[in-house]
């Protein structure tokens, strides 16, 4: 009995296997996002939060929030503060941390609200629109300064982009380390999906491309499919209601703090699933508490927002982020860590240009 277990776990792995890659021949995987062209003529200046016409109404699968005591503040290194180190090719090879040994859903904490759990839209319903009292932000840039450490200082820049044509979104985020004419390290990870009216944001594809001085670049796709996600350095896995990619879930939490004000309260914790290239797991979002960020137009108050893996490992890299309700609710500082010796931080280094409205 043992053997035949044996031998019949081998054959699933092995069409598995087969099956992921027929689909990866199937979608293309030589093919890159066509990127969406737009002019961003506009340059954005704080103003009041913006506001639903009307109290938000939770969709359809959406939890009201959880009562939680407020968080205690931690004290966040800044780039003054932390020790420096010297560009290594080791920055694109941070670890990711190994993939949960259980496929069971995993049970959320009390402190966690679900606010992703939600359907995906019946195939050809259309999804140009969004709950009542919310408009989506226009075509966005945020351009951001980079310093970090890694065995040495490394500096740098980042743009995250943001481009919607009617029902069809993408979602750019660009980091490169050393100087723009001759760069140690680039890193491109594109999200490519549909907006839906109640769910955000929902991924149908998501690529990710590194580059290295000297080195061939090494590209990571992820495939969204209506059941599964189609993983790059893993097997399929089933998907998650609500699932996002590292690209896209920048923008789904915009959203969901601008139709949703009264989740952005610091104690409060929310949960987004979320598809990385070796698995899919459920992540919880920490609202830590508010600072005052610097940016080219005077100081803004931010709300620190911290990510945790519902099945926590050492040495996971994680992405934070300082998001601003005067600037549209936007990510004014992003923060790639993997531990204190390890880490770079990222500072809006001009006002977000946007399209014309």
């Amino acid at each position: 009995m043992v053997g035949v277990a044996v031998v019949v776990t081998v054959h699933v792995w092995v069409i598995d296997e087969l099956r992921h890659r027929l689909v990866f021949a199937g979608e293309g995987q030589q093919r890159s996002v066509m990127r969406m062209e737009v002019d961003l003529v506009e340059e954005l200046a704080p103003s009041q939060p913006l506001e639903p016409a009307a109290a938000p109404r939770p969709a359809a699968g959406f939890a009201e929030p959880a009562a939680a005591a407020p968080a205690a503040s931690a004290p966040q290194p800044t780039p003054s503060e932390t020790p420096a180190s010297g560009p290594s090719e080791r920055v694109a090879e941070l670890p990711e941390p190994a993939a949960p040994d259980s496929a069971e859903p995993v049970k959320t904490p009390d402190s966690a609200t679900p606010v992703a759990q939600t359907a995906s839209s019946p195939a050809g319903q259309s999804t140009a629109g969004t709950e009542p009292g919310f408009e989506w932000p226009p075509s966005t840039r945020l351009s951001y300064t980079l310093k970090g450490y890694y065995r040495g200082p490394v500096e740098g820049s980042a743009q995250v982009q943001w481009i919607k044509q009617d029902d069809r979104y993408q979602v750019h985020l660009d980091v490169l380390i050393g100087p723009d004419f001759a760069p140690l390290m680039t890193r491109k990870m594109t999200s490519d999906g549909r907006v839906t009216p109640s769910a955000g944001l929902e991924p149908q594809r998501y690529e990710e491309e590194t580059r290295v001085a000297m080195f061939r670049p090494r590209k990571k796709v992820i495939v969204f499919q209506p059941e599964r996600v189609v993983l790059s350095d893993a097997p399929s896995a089933p998907t998650l209601p609500g699932i996002q990619d590292t690209a896209s879930q920048f923008v789904q939490l915009t959203w969901l703090f601008t139709t949703q004000p009264q989740r952005l309260q610091v104690g409060q914790s929310l949960e987004v699933p979320l598809a990385l290239p070796r698995r899919v797991d459920r992540w919880a979002y920490e609202i830590v508490n508010q600072e005052m960020i610097s940016t080219p137009a005077g100081e803004v108050m931010a709300y620190y927002v911290k990510p945790k893996r519902m099945t926590p490992q050492a040495g996971e890299l994680v992405i934070e982020a300082w998001f601003a309700p005067t600037l549209q609710y936007l990510p004014v500082r992003l923060r790639i860590r993997q531990d204190d010796q390890a880490w770079a931080d990222m500072l809006l280094s001009r006002m977000p240009q946007q399209a014309a409205r």
